[in-house]
């Protein structure tokens, strides 16, 4: 009866999302918020038919968390579509580095003042937090390879990157706290955990995404081979990076980021541009199979093809994965030991930390007023932080004190997840009504 139960309750979500998916799109409401509604409902604190434990489901949350990040990562890395010499590219990184540290070290400083933790603890509650999630931040990324939008921009690079900056600074706490090797003079830290573990895992990313993607175009090209199963493709990738990054101690997340992007730039330097884009949808729209085959395997539109078919099967998977995660999160709040300190400790992440790290970060830096705003807006937090969560209680945290971090990541997870997906859709929609004005005024 319980799995009829929940076939019953999953399967009328997700028709729900289906039928609703354009109306809730201009209302002030995001999907997550009703995922979260229902992990609330299937949880001990209503129906009692899902039961989530922070500490005791560790291991689980965890692995879970992880393969969602890594779909979104993929994902965002494949919108990504300008050269690396793009100025574009400078919002992203400033952000993934330079407002990364400057949040860590704020909300570092704001634990140790007030929260009364450890160094290390307080370092690691500012690497748990200060990433952006690439998965329920969908709304404010780019929606197409084609958006030149530099704040969508912004925010889909940086919920890429910063997934991977966050790590050094999560062993850096979890060292401190004495269970995680940092070296003498924390030397090791810095030659394994920062710069090899950084340089290696974008760079096996991008050399398998690169290596793939051009294995793929020629079996297709030169012998009408590997045609179709382009799921398996995304999966395939993903996986072989993230495996690699890891047995060579390097960061999983930034080889599947980078491996995104290298797909999508190798189809940019082989395929024909516009004209490559206007033939692909107009061959996914033919429900003939032997002409998506044929556009498959052509010299010039085989690569906008390919990557195109990876995109829509990985995005597709992103959002199932989204359900699973969010549902989750609501389903383990009952086990949640909250602190009162929260009440501060959020406001103070989002409203003042946030924008101040934004402005310090994008100094200099030729973008509007309103993309600068939003930006600092939109820091949404969410499945990033709570794998870096999982990942540190299962590295030996002291109970009490992982009691309190779990208390405080879960309560700035749901704020967010409540006042991004409240403020979301009016805030982007006037963003937009302000470029379509400014577009026409010149």
């Amino acid at each position: 009866m319980e799995f009829a139960l929940w076939s019953v309750i999953v399967g009328l979500l997700l028709v729900l999302m289906a039928l609703a998916g354009t109306v809730l799109k201009r209302l002030p409401l995001s999907t997550a918020m009703l995922y979260l509604l229902v992990g609330l409902g299937v949880s001990p604190l209503a129906l009692d038919m899902l039961s989530v434990d922070p500490r005791l489901d560790a291991h689980v949350l965890e692995r879970v968390a992880e393969v969602v990040v890594l779909l979104s990562l993929f994902t965002a890395g494949l919108k990504l579509s300008p050269g690396l010499h793009d100025r574009r590219w400078a919002l992203p990184v400033r952000l993934a580095l330079n407002s990364m540290i400057v949040t860590i070290t704020l909300i570092a400083g704001a634990a140790y003042l007030f929260l009364d933790l450890p160094v290390g603890a307080c370092i690691l509650l500012g690497a748990i937090l200060a990433p952006t999630d690439p998965v329920l931040a969908s709304e404010v990324q780019l929606q197409e390879p084609g958006d030149r939008d530099k704040l969508r921009f912004a925010l889909t690079g940086e919920g890429g990157l910063n997934d991977g900056t966050a790590f050094p600074f999560v062993m850096l706490g979890l060292g401190l706290l004495g269970v995680h090797e940092l070296g003498p003079l924390g030397m090791r830290w810095l030659a394994v955990d920062v710069l090899w573990a950084t340089v290696a895992g974008l760079a096996i990313g991008w050399a398998l995404g690169t290596a793939i993607g051009r294995l793929v175009l020629f079996l297709r090209r030169e012998h009408k081979e590997a045609l179709g199963l382009d799921d398996f493709l995304a999966l395939g990738l993903i996986g072989l990076s993230y495996g690699c990054a890891l047995l060579l101690h390097a960061y999983g997340f930034l080889a599947v980021f980078a491996a995104g992007v290298a797909l999508r730039r190798l189809e940019q330097r082989q395929s024909a541009g516009e004209a490559s884009t206007e033939s692909v949808e107009q061959a996914m729209a033919d429900p003939d199979l032997t002409v998506q085959e044929t556009m498959a395997s052509h010299p010039q539109h085989g690569p906008a093809f390919m990557a195109q078919a990876v995109l829509g099967f990985n995005e597709h998977a992103e959002r199932i994965g989204e359900v699973a995660i969010v549902i989750t999160i609501g389903a383990l709040l009952w086990a949640v030991k909250w602190d009162s300190a929260a009440l501060w400790f959020v406001p103070l992440l989002l409203l003042v930390i946030r924008p101040v790290a934004v402005r310090l970060g994008l100094a200099k830096v030729s973008v509007s007023r309103n993309q600068r705003w939003l930006i600092g807006w939109f820091g949404i937090r969410g499945v990033g932080s709570l794998y870096y969560l999982m990942y540190a209680v299962n590295h030996g945290l002291e109970p009490r004190l992982a009691d309190q971090l779990i208390g405080l990541t879960v309560s700035v997870v749901v704020t967010s997840i409540v006042v991004h997906g409240i403020s979301v859709t009016p805030l982007m929609a006037a963003y937009e009504r302000a470029l379509s004005r400014g577009r026409a005024g010149r």
